[in-house]
């Protein structure tokens, strides 16, 4: 755990801008590289607010001392006349103080996040 200001003042490191004043920590997301990569975007979500983040990993400052909503989804603007399934990976992470790594699984419409370590 580690002061409200710490982490977010991190470069890399994309702050909580909810309201929040409790201790926080560092959420590691994996985002790994589909087969198609060229038609997707990915998207993090951190107890719902959205960012469009690269692939790799993208670090995030969240609550240490309350659950948090965590998902990542693709998406596409594809526009070559066929339909493409955009996957997509939800968990909560439930109140604890140590930083976490998830990596995600993506395949075909389905997806998931797991803890790495």
């Amino acid at each position: 755990m580690t002061n409200p200001i710490d982490l977010g003042k991190q470069p890399g490191v994309i702050p909580y801008v909810d309201n929040h004043d409790g201790p926080r920590r560092l959420l590691t997301i994996d985002i790994t590289v589909p087969l198609r990569a060229e038609v997707f975007v990915p998207i993090a979500s951190i107890d719902g607010r959205q960012y469009v983040v690269s692939w790799g990993s993208v670090a995030f400052e969240i609550p240490a001392d309350r659950n948090v909503h965590v998902s990542v989804h693709l998406q596409t603007n594809y526009a070559g006349g066929a339909a493409v399934a955009t996957p997509f990976a939800s968990i909560v992470l439930g109140a604890y103080p140590a930083p976490v790594r998830l990596a995600t699984q993506f395949t075909n419409s389905e997806g998931s996040l797991l803890p790495v370590g």
